[in-house]
């Protein structure tokens, strides 16, 4: 009976865990047109807020941003000020790096996927973004302080 109080226990407190971490963690990105693997973002949580660094890209890792001072992208908050509402993160902006464009955002889960919607008025599109299961990086406290260059 204790074995069995115990294990309810930690299921209880996995499950709450679970969602209240449900965005946080590693995300591969899929480029639209050619549907490869892009990049993978950590979704980190600072002050109540939800932001998204670039911390491995699978091609050309020197890549820079089309921002001022062309700052590379590998290490780039692109997601920034996501605050949760409901099951959704809202409120923030995404930056596509590759054109410069900053774009209302929000999220959700679907299954073990992330749909990442960025917006401009009524008009916008979505990305799934998938779990990473990779070993390209490794798995430091890199990308757990903001480093926004817009706002």
């Amino acid at each position: 009976m204790k074995t069995k109080c115990i294990l309810l226990t930690i299921l209880v407190f996995s499950s709450i865990a679970a969602f209240c971490n449900e965005f946080v963690g590693l995300w591969t990105t899929i480029d639209d047109e050619t549907q490869e693997k892009k990049s993978v973002v950590r979704i980190y949580k600072s002050n109540n807020q939800y932001y998204g660094r670039v911390v491995h890209l699978f091609k050309n890792p020197d890549s820079t941003a089309k921002l001022s001072g062309n700052p590379k992208i590998l290490g780039l908050d692109i997601i920034w000020d996501m605050t949760k509402k409901d099951t959704r993160l809202k409120g923030g902006k995404i930056l596509d790096p590759k054109k410069g464009s900053v774009y209302s955002c929000e999220m959700w889960r679907d299954g073990e996927n992330l749909i990442v919607r960025g917006k401009i008025a009524f008009l916008g599109r979505n990305q799934t973004w998938v779990p990473y299961k990779g070993t390209e990086i490794s798995l430091t406290t890199e990308g757990l302080v903001p480093n926004i260059l817009a706002k």
